[in-house]
């Protein structure tokens, strides 16, 4: 591994904050982008199509407060400076902004120097930094919605494995390859026994999907201590949710924040620390 200058590593964090900046924006969207989809896919089928609204996209409307509607200023929209300048306000209403977007920033600035300073300034670094940014989107719109857009983990999954082919990232073509197929095959199986000992779904087809990501990223050997992984977290999770009485309507909570959080380990500490400290 090839340790990046402290001055790259700083420019990475830099970008970092900017791309988290707009993975909020991603997280808040993307779910109201597909839900408008299917509503006008609906309606054409039934005959009577939608009546056309406000563009609603990544780009516009401009980002305003979701309160009393405010515009926000670029100077109200720089990356957790803005949120300590505003005091975590909106600057209108004085409506609580909440926490989780500079999180967000931070928790990205983060994960792009980790990346660059391992893998320097190259291709595996970028590999990496969209990898992580794209389930760190992936986690938070799934816990907000419990949806796991194709439009992020298809094209993912796809990055796995061309990263593979080109040796981006430490693992061999075959592997992820079989890793991909593994990993969503597990899940898919998991899916219909419970559901025919049980007559109910216990996880959605996003699930698999993500699941052969990881197994695409890291390889088949991965999978168990992943799954193992995000099954523990995500009991404890569903446990201590459950005597809190924070569990929402239906009693469950998605699978998919506690698979991107395996991800992330699996990134940070590497594969094979991972199944070490599991026992594997």
């Amino acid at each position: 591994m090839q340790n990046a200058p402290w001055l790259e590593a700083s420019l990475l964090g830099l970008l970092g904050l900017l791309i988290g900046s707009f993975l909020n924006v991603v997280i808040y969207r993307l779910p109201k982008m597909l839900e408008r989809q299917w509503a006008a896919e609906c309606a054409e089928l039934s005959g009577k199509p939608l009546a056309a609204g406000e563009r609603f996209d990544l780009m516009l409307p401009r980002s305003r407060c979701p309160h009393c509607e405010h515009p926000i200023a670029w100077f109200e929209n720089l990356p957790i400076l803005s949120y300590l300048w505003l005091q975590g306000r909106c600057s209108a209403c004085k409506t609580p902004i909440s926490l989780r977007y500079p999180l967000v920033e931070a928790a990205t600035s983060g994960l792009f120097v980790f990346c660059v300073w391992n893998w320097g300034v190259s291709m595996q670094a970028v590999a990496w930094c969209i990898f992580s940014a794209t389930l760190l989107a992936l986690a938070l719109i799934d816990w907000d919605t419990t949806l796991l857009p194709d439009d992020l983990t298809l094209p993912l999954l796809w990055l796995g494995l061309v990263a593979a082919a080109l040796h981006w990232i430490p693992v061999g073509l075959d592997v992820a390859l079989w890793g991909a197929v593994a990993g969503y095959l597990s899940l898919w199986l998991v899916y219909w026994g419970f559901k025919l000992l049980t007559g109910k779904e216990g996880m959605g087809y996003g699930d698999f999907k993500l699941f052969a990501v990881l197994g695409a990223w890291f390889g088949w050997q991965a999978l168990i201590p992943m799954i193992l992984l995000a099954s523990v977290i995500g009991a404890i999770v569903g446990t201590a949710m459950k005597f809190s009485s924070g569990l929402r309507a239906g009693g469950y909570i998605p699978f998919g924040p506690f698979l991107s959080g395996a991800g992330l380990t699996a990134l940070i500490l590497g594969p094979d620390t991972l199944r070490a400290s599991l026992g594997i």
